[in-house]
């Protein structure tokens, strides 16, 4: 862990977890591993064989989750929500394997990526049948705006995958043109997990862009601290090698402020190691000392802490108890897995 970094340990005496998260929705949430489990099932062996490896990985199921505590929150008693965070984790599932062929991964959470194990070709079809069973679930559950908002979503994400293709090895790309990108890959999912409990219940608008607001911003607060922990952890900690950002060109926050606040020769090292794609052994070492010197990482990890700030204030007028409770808890574990 980075010298940087340090210093923000104080402001948890106590590791916030999402323990309670998952002792609050425990039930529901083992009705929606039984309907994963179900719905992955194919006579084509190698489907569920391949979705299996990615999902039973130790993934947290953070998505479903948060659908779940949502509808919680808003005291929803049906079963519902249970297919709808099924649909959720696909969507998310679906596009991990999507992503692990464009970015040429290695690892994913710990172990060998689909890709590297099946090849491109199966991992990218099986994602589209993941895609497929997400939408059953929708049609299923029969209410034309939870279709549209997960549709949407899809779409969204889909979209900003490919934007971030576009930004790749641009180090000229602005904070706010990153921004709108991980917006779009990461958070959208985040907000529509939420959105969607107050969909099923049919509240009131304010009650569903509240949702959608909190769910949206800690989605956001989450991707930046994957970025800086790229370039700030190790892979026991991340599940995926140090500094694949760095070797795939990838654009993030912390590239961007350090190649701002950067001398002009240490512009053209962002120019060679990134915008060119030209790198040494030892260019990654002296990426995250030019990211140090420059306060790059701290100040994108203080850029997460404003975004958890603004998901807590997004449930301010939602019910008080222990599901909100847990969702503010969840916002505090997402920034502090960098401490």
């Amino acid at each position: 862990m980075t010298a940087s970094i340090q210093p923000l340990r104080a402001e948890y005496a106590k590791a916030p977890s999402i323990d309670r998260l998952l002792a609050l929705v425990g039930q529901d949430l083992e009705a929606v591993n039984q309907i994963i489990i179900e719905r992955m099932q194919s006579p084509v062996a190698m489907i569920p064989e391949l979705a299996g490896h990615l999902i039973a990985s130790g993934g947290k199921r953070l998505r479903p989750m948060l659908l779940l505590a949502s509808a919680k929150l808003l005291g929803y008693e049906g079963t519902r929500h249970h297919k709808l965070a099924a649909s959720v984790e696909f969507i998310h599932t679906a596009t991990l394997l999507h992503d692990d062929v464009v970015d040429g991964s290695n690892l994913r959470r710990g172990r060998k990526t689909a890709n590297i194990i099946w090849g491109n070709q199966p991992s990218v079809l099986v994602g589209d049948f993941l895609f497929g069973r997400s939408f059953e679930l929708m049609v299923e559950d029969g209410s034309l705006r939870v279709l549209r908002i997960l549709s949407q979503v899809a779409a969204i994400m889909a979209q900003g995958e490919v934007d971030q293709l576009t930004t790749a090895r641009d180090v000229e790309t602005t904070e706010e043109r990153y921004l709108d990108v991980i917006t779009a890959k990461t958070a959208v999912l985040f907000a529509a997990s939420c959105q969607v409990a107050a969909a099923i219940m049919e509240k009131d608008e304010a009650t569903e862009s509240a949702l959608e607001a909190y769910g949206r911003y800690l989605g956001i607060a989450f991707q930046l601290v994957d970025d800086a922990l790229d370039y700030a952890s190790d892979s026991d900690v991340m599940g995926k090698a140090v500094g694949d950002d760095f070797r795939e060109g990838k654009v993030t926050l912390p590239t961007i402020l350090a190649y701002q606040r950067g001398s002009e020769e240490e512009r053209e090292f962002w120019r060679r190691t990134i915008g060119r794609l030209k790198q040494e052994p030892e260019d990654l070492t002296r990426a995250i000392a030019t990211m140090n010197r420059h306060g790059a990482i701290r100040d994108t990890l203080a850029r997460a802490r404003q975004y958890g700030d603004m998901a807590k204030e997004a449930l301010a007028a939602l019910p008080d108890g222990e599901a909100k409770d847990c969702l503010i808890e969840t916002v505090d574990f997402a920034i502090a897995r960098a401490f």
